[in-house]
């Protein structure tokens, strides 16, 4: 199991850090919505699913749709 954690928070880290290289803001919302996934994944191997669920919901759900919506919104206006 520790190497299955171990694994999680290392694609956690990549995510994380893919989403900070990225050129296109889509690609870094996704990959920061990636993070909150995995996230999401190990607070239930963690034996807390209702973290998993919220954090799922929030966390990956409504905040990389929100982020995409406003990205959609504001494209192309001022730089």
């Amino acid at each position: 199991m520790t190497l299955l954690y171990s694994l999680l928070i290392l694609l956690m880290l990549i995510s994380g850090i893919a989403a900070l290289i990225f050129d296109k803001l889509v690609n870094s919302i996704i990959s920061a919505g990636m993070v909150s996934l995995i996230a999401a994944f190990l607070f239930y191997f963690l034996r807390a699913p209702d973290v998993a669920m919220a954090e799922a919901a929030i966390g990956t759900g409504i905040s990389t749709a929100i982020f995409i919506i406003t990205l959609y919104k504001t494209e192309g206006r001022g730089n």
